[in-house]
């Protein structure tokens, strides 16, 4: 990637964290959580709380009618949200006062193409960038089609984040991996997301030919829901993404008081944190 194309991550919340993991020796986790569920009063609570345990980036899933990859979990939590009048306005909003409020977290807006197009590209990532988002990870949007969203990005100072599936062929595999800006988000498995007891073999081997070709960070994502499959994806990727996971104790607490359900959630989140911390 040329030096013009990424002159404007330099402040990047992203790129700076990454860095700074790197320099250390350090790996990270990236939780995913959905924008506005059970409310978005507890998304951002959610957010400080993943901070305070040591989270350095955080997933924000906005919620779509027809998610692309998404699997029954995340779905029925977009669904909610949708139903509660969760809107793209409402989660920018969310996220402006959760920088007000001194919020540091690096934040990732992952979201449908359509979203996008329906907003307006302009003025989507415009106000993403205002509200305080760091990337986009636009999980519909082929790598032929970045190029129409990476000016606008770069005029708001944002990393446009690509993915790799186990299915994409390896030319074109390295032709994201060179696209991908501050990292290159690696689906683990075929399919839609969802808690799985352990992740193939294959996929560590894949992580590890892709580092071969790109100094890019690489963080892996898709059925993801323990911390030793943490630690184990963290043997040769910078980042594990836990979503359905957190997504389902956000789930398995959300008729009890925010308090108790943040802390809940927390505490899954810190255990997932602890083997990254040794």
């Amino acid at each position: 990637m040329s030096t013009e194309s990424t002159d404007h991550l330099k402040n990047n919340r992203l790129v700076r964290v990454f860095a700074e993991l790197r320099s250390a020796g350090r790996h990270t986790l990236m939780p995913f959580i959905t924008a506005g569920y059970p409310d978005l009063e507890t998304t951002g609570a959610l957010l400080a709380d993943f901070e305070r345990r040591g989270v350095r980036i955080c997933e924000i899933g906005m919620p779509f009618s027809d998610p692309i990859a998404d699997g029954p979990t995340i779905q029925a939590s977009y669904t909610e949200a949708l139903e509660r009048g969760v809107t793209v306005a409402k989660i920018f909003e969310t996220i402006r006062r959760y920088r007000q409020r001194g919020g540091k977290l690096a934040l990732t807006a992952m979201g449908s193409y359509s979203i996008i197009y329906r907003h307006g590209p302009a003025a989507y990532i415009a106000e993403a960038a205002a509200a305080g988002f760091d990337g986009l990870i636009i999980p519909d949007l082929p790598v032929e089609e970045a190029g129409a969203i990476e000016p606008i990005a770069a005029e708001h100072g944002l990393a446009n984040v690509l993915l790799i599936a186990p299915t994409t062929p390896p030319a074109r595999r390295l032709e994201i991996a060179a696209r991908s800006q501050a990292f290159i988000y690696y689906i683990s498995v075929a399919g839609v997301t969802g808690q799985r007891d352990s992740l193939p073999p294959e996929t560590i081997d894949a992580v590890t030919e892709l580092r071969t070709h790109t100094d890019t960070p690489i963080c892996v994502g898709f059925g993801i829901s323990k911390p030793e499959t943490v630690a184990s994806i963290c043997t040769v990727a910078d980042g594990a993404i836990v979503g359905s996971a957190i997504i389902r104790q956000i789930t398995d607490h959300k008729d009890q008081p925010r308090e108790a359900l943040v802390a809940k959630v927390g505490e899954f989140v810190g255990e997932l944190i602890a083997p990254l911390e040794k």
